[in-house]
């Protein structure tokens, strides 16, 4: 799955035309490299996202479709840093 869709499935970011952009900008990064939007994730990769709101995820588990608001928790975890 590519992490501008991974990011909006999930709903880290609302929308994956952001996340895509965001990507283009090089404002995100993977376990420390910066990464184009069609980077493939990886269960395990950290995900660190530069700008206003900054955040940084770690990906435990990858969608098949779309995600219930009630379950995107389940596909990535907060980290501090």
């Amino acid at each position: 799955m590519r992490i501008d869709d991974f990011l909006s499935t999930v709903g880290v970011i609302k929308r994956r035309t952001i996340a895509k952009e965001l990507g283009a900008k090089g404002m995100i990064a993977v376990n420390g490299r910066t990464i184009k939007p069609a980077y493939q994730v990886k269960l395990g990769d950290i995900i660190h996202i530069k700008g206003t709101h900054t955040k940084t995820v770690e990906v435990i588990d990858l969608p098949t479709g779309s995600v219930p608001k009630d379950k995107r928790s389940l596909f990535f975890k907060e980290v501090n840093g």
